[in-house]
């Protein structure tokens, strides 16, 4: 089997396509995420699946849930015209902006507290020093 546009490709194939292992697109396959052809026991993924895929890894890798993600992917099946899900998919990605701004403004906070800690370790540690070689 090959990875064509409109040929299908096992489980292995996917995996080693998209980089992800057989057990992870098995996984999201339990979870509703994608929904295989079947050839007696052999998972047949379409170029469809694999799209799936993609948008699946796409939005874990920007930090959204499973939940969400199959929010999404479910209304790609059931709005042709895509109104529905680029209207969700607007609102979550506000939703992720905001949740990132909020934890960029804690990591910009936390390294400033780090640093200023750094700063008074080594001061610390540079007065001990003196210390010692005066003592």
């Amino acid at each position: 089997m090959t990875n064509r546009f409109n040929e299908v490709m096992t489980v292995t194939e996917l995996a080693r396509e998209t980089g992800v292992t057989a057990r992870a697109i098995r996984f999201y396959e339990s979870k509703g995420l994608l929904h295989p052809q079947r050839a007696g026991t052999t998972r047949i993924y379409t170029h469809r699946e694999r799209g799936r895929l993609q948008l699946i890894l796409r939005g874990k890798r920007l930090g959204f849930s499973l939940t969400d993600i199959g929010d999404y992917l479910n209304l790609y099946d059931a709005d042709p015209t895509q109104q529905d899900q680029i209207m969700l998919l607007l609102a979550k990605v506000d939703a992720r902006i905001k949740e990132l701004e909020s934890q960029k403004i804690d990591l910009e906070a936390s390294l400033t507290e780090l640093s200023a800690v750094k700063d008074q370790a080594l001061l610390a540690l540079k007065n001990n020093t003196k210390r010692v070689a005066n003592g």
